[in-house]
Formats: structure tokens, sequence, C-alpha cells
């Protein structure tokens, strides 16, 4: 994060004058842009701006290569051959390119993302967090999503079709375009492009800061759960939450997690023996697959019991009790020794 006071972050009003290149555009210097919209301008039309100045705007935002312009800019990035964060140059195309710790170049947006990323997080945020939560939520998305397109936009690593980099050089105009309307009009569909790429990456981040929000609270319950549980075999969730990704991270010899489904009925779901995985740590028992209802209630002994996968994967219950008295028996049917 930033070891000084970032332009236009020093509580001030003044009109901040951004810039970064025109021409084809690429996932950094969207990014980036949208980085700045939302620590300096959230309130702004992230669209508009890039179209056309919008009056009483915070962020005056120009695409151009003209030196005198890139001069006369407060915040440059992803052009101008200089890395100066305390004067607010951001580019990163020199041949002594800023590094991170681990050697990876920095892009412009992880650049930016350095200076204004608590900024904007704190911008998009609809409830405020304390200090050390906002810097979790920064750090993942700085691993998530800034350092891939670091890596994409330097060539360490492509981050491939569909993904935030691919949707974003869609966005610009095909290659033949002035051949068919012209450079006016081709000039205008770049511009275009670069908008609704702003407003798709703009919408992507918004998201990944809610779901990294929320990945923190479910660690912080999922912990909870697993330290107060009677069999740390067994985790109860009061709640309907993301736990895969805290077992295998904390190391839990968690096998069923049981959880609500928000229609009055709890599942069991089989914890996979690695991360991702379609196998189970201990599967459901053979002789409820694809039962349901009266047929797997007779067989379990659970008379509330609704359904077990054939892929012995998932069970549910109707009641919080019956789900855990399908988790236990599980547990005591797949640890018992197989018949001679």
């Amino acid at each position: 994060m930033s070891e000084h006071t970032p332009i236009g972050l020093d509580n001030g009003t003044a009109p901040i004058r951004a810039l970064t290149h025109s021409g084809n555009f690429h996932a950094d210097e969207t990014l980036g842009y949208v980085i700045l919209h939302y620590a300096l301008a959230p309130q702004g039309d992230l669209r508009a701006r890039v179209l056309e100045a919008q009056p009483g705007d915070r962020l005056i935002f120009a695409r151009t290569r003209a030196p005198e312009r890139i001069q006369a800019s407060d915040i440059v990035f992803d052009v101008g051959g200089l890395y100066a964060p305390a004067k607010g140059r951001y580019d990163h195309h020199m041949k002594d390119k800023p590094l991170r710790e681990d050697g990876t170049p920095y892009s412009a947006a992880g650049l930016l993302w350095k200076d204004y990323g608590v900024a904007a997080i704190r911008n998009i945020l609809e409830t405020p967090l304390d200090d050390s939560t906002v810097a979790a939520i920064w750090q993942a998305i700085d691993k998530s999503l800034i350092l891939p397109i670091d890596q994409d936009d330097n060539g360490v690593a492509k981050m491939g079709k569909l993904s935030l980099a691919d949707i974003v050089s869609a966005c610009g105009p095909a290659w033949d375009t002035a051949e068919l309307y012209g450079p006016e009009e081709a000039r205008a569909r770049e511009a275009r492009g670069f908008a609704n790429a702003a407003v798709a990456v703009a919408s992507h981040l918004v998201n990944v800061v809610d779901r990294a929000r929320a990945s923190l609270k479910a660690t912080d319950r999922v912990l909870t759960a697993y330290d107060t549980a009677e069999d740390k075999r067994i985790l109860v969730m009061e709640t309907g939450m993301p736990t895969e990704k805290v077992i295998f991270e904390h190391d839990l010899p968690v096998v069923y997690v049981v959880s609500p489904t928000g229609t009055g009925q709890w599942n069991v779901k089989a914890v996979p023996p690695v991360r991702g995985d379609f196998g189970q740590r201990v599967p459901l028992p053979e002789a409820w697959r694809g039962l349901e209802r009266q047929a797997l209630a007779g067989i379990s002994g659970v008379p509330d019991a609704v359904f077990a996968h054939p892929a012995r994967f998932i069970c549910g219950a109707g009641s919080r009790d019956g789900a855990i008295r399908m988790a236990r028996l599980a547990l005591e049917i797949g640890a018992a020794p197989l018949p001679a």
C-alpha cells in the first residue's frame, strides 16, 4: 500500500486531472481508471466522463498521448515513461520496471491499487469497516485480481479466454473500423468501447470487493463454529455460506458441513479430499444413495430425512437435528470396517 499521501487523497475537493493513453486499451488502464473513479469521485458518471467532460465532476479524465496534456495532468498512468507516485506518475513501460516483492512487474492497475485501492474500497463498501478488515480486503483483491492483471499485461502469464482482460479487449473496435467507417468514427467507437469496458470492470470490482468482505466474515464464522463443535469432523453452520475455502486454508479435519438451505431444510455436504475435487473425505452411505423421504427415513432411521444424492456428496433433512443425526450416522457407517 501507499507510503505517501497520493494526489487527491488529502481530503481536498480540488479537481484532479487524470490521463491515460489513447488507442488500444487493456484491462490494466481500464481498471486503473475505475480505481481512480471510486477513490476520488465515486459520485461521478463513470461512462459519461470518458466521452466528454462532466460539469462539476472532481475527476477530469482524458485519453491521449499528447505530451503537453501529459505534462499538465495531475495523475498520469500507463503512459509517460515515469513511475513517481508522489508526483502522480504511474507508468510501468520503462527498462527498470517497478516490481513487486516477488519480482513480478507491476501494471498501471497494480501501481494505482497500491496508492488508491484502500480509498476505492472504502467508497465501494455500503457499510464502513475497520482498518484491519479493509486492509484484508485490499490484500485479497490484490492477490486474486490485481496480480493476475499485472502478470497478463507484462506477458508473465495470460489470464485466458473469458477473463476480465479478454472482456475488456472485446470492447475495443475491430481492426478494420477506420477502413470501413473512417478515422473519426473509429476514434468515437474506441472511446465508447473504453467507456463500456470501464462500466464492466467497475461492476466486477464492486462485486469482488463485496465478495472479499463476505469471505472474511465467513472465515470468522466458520472458525468460531469449528472451535465450539462437539465433534470436529462435523461443522454445523447456522447460516449457509462458503466453507470449503476456510476448511482447506486452515487444515480443518471437517468431514461434513451441516447448514440450512433457506427453505427450512438442512443439508449435509461432504467435504472433498482436495479443495475443488468431486470426491469426498467420507462418502455418504452407499445404502442411502438416491433415496428420498420415506424410503430414506426407513433405512437411515431419521424420520425427517428428505433426500440423499446418488453421487453420495450431499443429503438433507427437514430439521437441524435431523441433519446432524444424518451426519453422525454417516460417520459411524463410513468409519465402520467393511464386512468380511
